[in-house]
């Protein structure tokens, strides 16, 4: 950063000042002094951009009386515009602004001590004052006293932690204590009194003076960064990261501190006091991480007090009896590249952190990217170069992350910096990361992207890579480079460091402590010459040829080096633009004489882009451009230097861009031209541009042949515009001269330089008048304005084929930025039925895709197309109707497989003779059946109107799972559907044979379908579903159903449900089975029963098949039954009266019409038919369902209740 006085005001009558106050959200600045002064200061507001940052007038000047001692305290509340000041007195007033005018608010004296501190909440809604014995007062805005506490101690400062949760004390020890909001002590901070080991020897000194916690209202760039700041009268500050920091930073000032404060943005921390030799007024400034930033030396006495502004852009100093106010220049981390491409870093105010914004000044757009830890930004060409420390969140390790970016942020390439980045530059191949005594260089262009290098630059470009690839490490104390994976880092420190660097495509420059500039040829490394400065530079630039250096140093002062006149004797005493001797070198280095110039208060320095010997600099809040070291006259301007070319230097306004990316607006970058482009557009604005041809002839440039050219076509001056654009070797511009000279008109000529300097409504209107509107459609046509062409044909000009090309490409306009809609409308009017369909399709609009193709005749172009957009939706209605309308049946039968509706693709396929399709279907079901997808099978085949496949299919999956026993509600409803696809297909059958035709056809058909179904039938669980479809279902069914009633405690049903199931021993495991009836018939106590299941358990003919468990199984059944009969005979019948058909189904497996209700035997009583499954449910039973138990199809109308 650069800081510089800018302002003194002085204090009537000498009185010497003891406080100062900045309001950060107004501008209103509270100075307090001896016998009662108090004033209240507001400097005019800046002006707009590219103008002063100091403002020269004040716009409040007003003395407030009340105080009658010295004002010795003084505090804002921002929220609430409220000023609270106390004097020496112990007299307290707060004072609130009405109608401009400052009054009384409140009034507190507590009589018996002095105050020596005041502190707001960050929030205003708290203020907490401390007195020297030990009185602490919190109390509220509205004045209302909240608790008071009596310390042991006495008090000289006071601060509210950022979330006001606790309250930080400085006792008159130096001891440093927190409290809570409700006044509890919660612990002791150690002090540096405490942490000093000569803690006697330097209890003196080790007083602390000031205190500071930044209390974050502005964000935080760096999470991490101290926000504590605790000053000692010995120099040194404690820079902590809150209360509870274990290890903080301590900063060694060499200063008598009297005052620290941090800029409202918590970036930067000010220490003010006096120096140990010469006992000089100072200000120091330091970055949260304890780096010095810069020194400002302030005449008089001492700095009693100090305040930032809003903003942090200029602090105020209290010096006896005046007010020096001084202006920062912060280091923004921005660039300039692709064009016209701002990057820059700014602090979002929601959250932590840092964050760019990529701002393209031709488009408006903004693009934001995160970049927490960001140390630089360089941009040059068109690329920009970040480097961001990136913490490891399990090792805590810290690397050094360079990214190249894009124009939007992208990254291209990214390396890890082996340095520690403390300075940074970048050239259109290179980018080089310099710590104290290394360099590190990046070579990251790629050979194809270098156009227009002379063959040498390629020939060293690729040697580099050959020798030691992209990236090294140059060493500066000894000048050797070693490739990146041989360096190893020295940590012994250098007694010069590195200062600045900056590079050109062909030399390295690197800037040490002792003035010495090492230049190092690229990209080689090799060290060419040493070049001797006065100072340590803090700023090099370099110009467009590397030929002159420009030197800034710490202090402001700015010199150029002449490197292309070397003194070959290297051994003269050589004297400065400062008159300062310097002592012989007796090396064997180059040593080049500093040119003639001296200029001080320096803060940014750039070349010219097209001329070697002209560059701008900023000088306090001047533009100054010399050329040849001669000034011009300066402007006033407060951006910072972005560009230099043409004969402008464009400057960048960066307080708004990174106070507000998100409202920034293009007037924040100014452009100034030089003294030779304003005289030159002074005398064409005063004599013309034939007058002015010699002044140009005679300061040769470019630009201003250009501008020349650009004047003279203004006034049809086409003699001087054709000699100027020759001068400036512009075609172009020869050729529209031509073209100009061409036409007699004097007003179309007009018209066409309007239009060539892009004044096109100008031009516009120029052809209006003289009634020649197809000139005027031809000018827009040309422009690809096809709103306007369409306006200006129905205005009457131009033709109906004018007017519907203007519509169409108003359709490819909207279309090509994915405006369908829009698009869509413009070419319904072209009658562009293709783009059209395009437009529904992106809608997705298919009810007027599908409109349209009704109303396209057939074998249109367009029909293959739709079919195709139908297809890639999944709507094959419309997609084969498409496709047969183009008479396209493949594409159709295609579609159909695709989109899974076989039944459909037969059909297709029988009308248009297509054989494949049978291929098609056994291709894709074994497919399936090989990756396990039985299920998707069987919906293949049901789609493909193969209903016994699909049965045949079902069958065997539920079989498959009957056998696993494991889901016996899933394979009753396998067999259910199978047993459906069954009957779907005797319906089918049944419904050939009696349709159409006499007999003898039905005879046959009849027959064709009864071999068919034999041939389909198969053998194993395919034929098993053919011969009898519901057997399975209703097998599975009364198995879930007797579960159900043993589990309901209906034991004599479920023991009567579970003998039906005797009949399937083919289906059902016969040890399920039997053991099912036993179970149910021990609880519903008929040991008849129970005995003739255990002896069928005993007399099984397919036991466990391993001996072992089959000897194990018949003892377990035996001892069973032994265990049940011997307390509980048989007998000789059943105790339930059960009907002779349940013994014949038990004992034989003869099976009886069963209820697929209740499992009952359907002996008499009014029972219901199931007309798909065939079944019979007892009316009584079913309580009033209309649909059947076992295959849940409902029962006509005249069965239901």
């Amino acid at each position: 950063m650069f800081v510089y006085l800018s302002k003194k005001i002085a204090i009537p009558n000498g009185v010497k000042l003891h406080s100062l106050a900045w309001n950060p959200d107004h501008g209103w600045l509270a100075a307090g002094g001896a016998d009662g002064l108090l004033k209240v200061l507001k400097l005019d507001a800046p002006r707009p951009a590219g103008a002063t940052q100091a403002p020269s007038n004040l716009s409040m000047n007003q003395t407030l009386e009340g105080h009658q001692g010295a004002v010795v305290c003084s505090t804002w509340n921002a929220n609430y515009r409220k000023l609270t000041t106390s004097d020496q007195n112990g007299l307290i007033i707060v004072w609130m602004l009405h109608k401009g005018v400052w009054f009384e608010e409140m009034i507190n004296n507590r009589n018996r001590s002095v105050v020596k501190a005041m502190k707001w909440t960050p929030d205003g809604q708290k203020i907490c004052i401390v007195y020297e014995d030990g009185a602490v007062i919190v109390g509220s805005v509205d004045g209302n006293r909240l608790w008071g506490k009596e310390m042991e101690t006495g008090l000289t400062n006071v601060e509210w932690s950022p979330d006001a949760s606790y309250i930080l004390f400085v006792t008159t020890d130096s001891e440093l204590h927190i409290y809570d909001s409700q006044g509890t002590k919660v612990k002791s901070i150690p002090s540096l009194s405490d942490r000093s080991e000569s803690k006697k020897k330097r209890a003196g000194n080790a007083l602390i003076v000031a205190i500071d916690w930044y209390d974050g209202m502005e964000g935080y760039a760096d999470s991490t960064a101290p926000t504590l700041a605790v000053a000692y009268a010995d120099g040194r500050v404690q820079l902590a990261r809150g209360s509870d920091d274990a290890d903080p930073i301590i900063i060694d000032s060499g200063l008598r501190l009297r005052e620290c404060k941090w800029d409202t943005r918590g970036t930067t921390l000010a220490l003010a006091g006096t120096s140990e030799e010469k006992k000089d007024a100072v200000v120091r400034f330091y970055s949260p991480k304890g780096v010095k930033l810069r020194s400002l030396k302030v005449p008089g006495g001492g700095i009693n007090a100090l305040s930032w502004e809003g903003g942090g852009l200029r602090i105020a100093l209290a010096v006896d009896a005046y007010i020096y106010f001084a202006n920062a220049r912060p280091e923004h981390k921005w660039g300039l590249f692709a064009g016209e491409v701002i990057v820059a870093a700014y602090q979002p105010p929601e959250r932590s952190g840092t964050a760019l914004v990529f701002w393209d000044l031709r488009t408006g757009d903004k693009v934001k990217k995160r970049a927490n830890g960001l140390r630089h930004v360089k941009a040059v060409g068109d690329h920009c170069v970040t480097i961001c420390d990136e913490v490891d969140i399990q090792s805590k390790k810290t690397t050094h992350a360079i990214k190249l970016r894009d124009a939007i942020g992208v990254v291209v390439e990214e390396r890890s910096s082996p340095l520690d980045p403390k300075f940074c530059s970048l050239t259109e191949h290179f980018c080089l990361v310099a710590s104290e005594r290394y360099v590190y260089v990046w070579q990251f262009a790629r050979q194809q992207s270098v156009k227009g290098r002379e063959q040498k630059m390629q020939k060293e470009l690729i040697s580099l890579r050959e020798a030691g690839g992209r990236e090294k490490v140059l060493d500066v104390e000894d000048g050797s480079s070693l490739p990146l994976n041989e360096f190893r880092e020295d940590d012994e420190r250098m007694r010069d460091p590195i200062t600045a660097i900056t590079a050109s495509e062909k030399a390295l420059f690197v800037g040490r402590r002792n003035g010495d500039v090492h230049e190092f040829a690229l990209p080689t490394l090799r060290q060419k010459c040493i070049h001797r400065y006065h100072s340590a530079p803090w700023l090099l630039r370099v110009n467009c040829d590397a030929s002159k250096i420009a030197v800034v140093d710490a202090h402001g002062r700015l010199g150029v080096l002449d490197l292309s006149a070397a003194d070959p004797e290297r051994r003269k005493v050589v004297r400065d633009e400062f008159s300062e001797e310097k002592e012989e070198k007796k090396d064997s280095e180059d040593v080049q004489p500093v040119m003639k110039l001296e200029r001080k208060d320096c803060w940014d320095v750039l070349w010219a882009e097209d001329d070697a010997d002209s560059f701008a600099a900023m000088e306090k809040t001047r533009l100054c451009v010399y050329k040849n070291l001669e000034p011009e006259e300066p402007v006033v301007c407060s951006g910072y230097l972005a560009s230099f070319k043409d004969l402008q230097v464009t400057s960048v306004v960066l307080e708004h861009v990174v106070q507000s990316p998100d409202k920034v607006q293009k007037d924040s970058v100014v452009s100034n031209d030089t003294a030779r482009l304003r005289e030159l557009k002074d005398k064409i604005a005063q004599t013309g541009a034939s007058d002015a041809y010699n002044f140009v002839d005679a300061n040769p440039h470019p630009r201003l042949w250009r501008h020349l050219a650009e004047a003279a076509l203004e006034a049809l001056d086409l003699q001087c515009a054709d000699k100027a654009f020759v001068r400036c070797s512009d075609y172009q511009g020869i050729q529209f001269v031509k073209r100009l000279r061409a036409l007699s008109d004097r007003m179309k000529r007009k018209a066409e330089v309007a239009a060539f300097f892009g004044r096109f409504e100008e031009a516009e209107q120029i052809y209006r008048d003289i009634d020649r509107k197809d000139l005027a459609i031809d000018l827009r046509t040309r422009l690809g304005d096809w709103q306007r062409v369409a306006e200006l044909v129905r205005s009457g000009a131009g033709d109906d084929k004018t007017l519907q090309a203007s519509y169409l490409k108003l359709g490819d306009h909207y279309a090509g930025r994915s405006r369908w809609s829009r698009a869509r409308e413009f070419y319904d009017l072209a009658g562009d039925v293709e783009k059209r369909a395009s437009c529904y399709y992106r809608l997705e609009d298919f009810d007027a895709l599908e409109k349209l193709l009704s109303n396209l005749p057939e074998r249109h172009p367009l029909l293959g197309e739709l079919g195709r957009m139908f297809e890639s939706v999944g709507l094959h209605t419309p997609a084969v109707d498409a496709y047969l309308r183009a008479n396209e049946p493949k594409q159709a039968v295609d579609c159909c497989v695709l989109l899974n509706q076989w039944e459909r693709a037969a059909e297709i396929a029988e009308d248009h003779g297509y054989q494949q399709i049978e291929g098609l279907l056994a291709k894709r079901s074994g497919q399936l059946l090989r990756e396990g997808q039985k299920l998707l099978a069987v919906e293949l085949y049901r789609r493909a109107n193969r209903p016994t496949d699909a049965a045949k299919l079902l069958a065997t999956i539920a079989e498959e799972v009957g056998v696993k026993n494991a889901c016996p509600v899933r394979a009753k409803k396998l067999h259910v559907l199978a047993a459906l696809e069954v009957e779907r297909f005797r319906k089918k059958a049944l419904d050939l044979t009696t349709t159409n035709g006499d007999i003898a056809q039905t005879t046959a058909a009849t027959l064709d379908t009864l071999m068919t179904q034999d041939a389909d039938s198969g053998t194993g669980a395919g034929r098993k579903i053919m011969d009898n479809a519901w057997r399975g279902a209703a097998c599975y069914h009364y198995y879930c159903l007797a579960h159900r009633q043993l589990y309901d405690a209906q034991y004599v049903d479920a023991m009567k449900t579970s003998i039906r199931l005797s009949e399937y021993e083919d289906i059902l495991p016969k040890v399920d089975i039997y053991s099912l009836v036993a179970l149910s018939a021990y609880h519903a106590k008929d040991w008849y029963v129970c005995s003739k299941a255990f002896i069928k358990l005993e007399t099984l003919d397919d036991p466990p098949q391993c001996d072992d468990e089959k000897e194990d199984y018949l003892e377990e059944i035996q001892k069973l039954a032994i265990d049940i009969f011997t307390d509980h005979a048989p007998g000789d019948k059943s105790p339930n009266n059960l009907d002779p058909c349940y013994f014949e189904c038990l004992n034989m497996g003869v099976g009886y019409a069963a209820c697929t209700k209740t499992g009952r035997a359907v002996l008499d009583g009014r029972t219901i038919k199931c007309k798909t499954c065939r079944h019979h449910a007892i009316e009584s039973a079913l309580d009033g369902a209309n649909c059947c138990p076992l295959c849940h199809s409902a029962y006509p109308d005249e069965y239901r209740s």
